[in-house]
């Protein structure tokens, strides 16, 4: 049942954001398009479950592309310039990393991969943390997108880390468990990001950026 609470505010915030953004700036644009991929890969996840088929796969999709449009959402954000270049550092290695441990491990792509999730995750915690700090002299632009971006990240990197694991574990009940919770740490990231993007639908005049 919380998945699907999950999906719907996933929904609701896709659509508001779409109505929202033909004049805003560009990072509205980008995080539009990063809620709608993450719509389409949460719904095709909960459909193979549904269907008992090993969706494991999906999650290998879910975490490079979040990884690659969210750093695109937080290179157009911050304003440092020594954190752009990170930014653009980062971004390479990484993709370079993931094609190289494929090429040589591909029978990964069929499990939680620890490495992939470690390296895609750590830098995004990274960026949400430099907006966070940022924003102490700057307005609260995006503040609960980040907050929960920050929370969610955490909670579900653990859980996806651990993932193997649990699998191994006698019984589903503690995996149901702690799967259980990334599902309602979800559910908080939606209605944080509800939280910003609900005043955009009411506004119908450009940012300034």
């Amino acid at each position: 049942m919380i998945i699907i609470i999950g999906i719907i505010l996933l929904l609701i915030n896709c659509f508001l954001l779409f109505i929202s953004i033909r004049k805003k700036a560009k990072t509205y644009k980008v995080f539009a398009f990063y809620l709608f991929i993450m719509a389409i890969i949460q719904i095709a996840s909960f459909v193979t479950s549904k269907l008992k088929i090993n969706n494991i796969f999906l999650t290998h999709f879910y975490f490079v592309i979040q990884f690659l449009i969210l750093s695109y959402f937080y290179f157009l954000l911050l304003i440092d310039l020594k954190q752009k270049l990170l930014i653009k550092i980062i971004t390479p290695l990484v993709l370079t990393s993931l094609i190289i441990y494929y090429y040589n491990y591909p029978l990964d792509f069929y499990i939680f991969n620890p490495f992939e999730i470690f390296i895609t995750s750590l830098p995004l915690v990274i960026y949400t943390t430099f907006h966070l700090y940022n924003l102490l002299n700057q307005d609260k632009k995006f503040y609960y997108i980040n907050l929960g971006l920050l929370i969610y990240l955490f909670g579900s990197t653990l859980v996806f880390l651990t993932g193997n694991l649990l699998l191994l574990i006698e019984g589903n009940y503690v995996f149901d468990i702690i799967w259980s919770f990334n599902e309602y740490i979800y559910v908080v990231y939606q209605l944080l990001i509800l939280k910003d993007i609900y005043p955009l639908s009411k506004q119908w005049r450009p940012s300034l950026k």
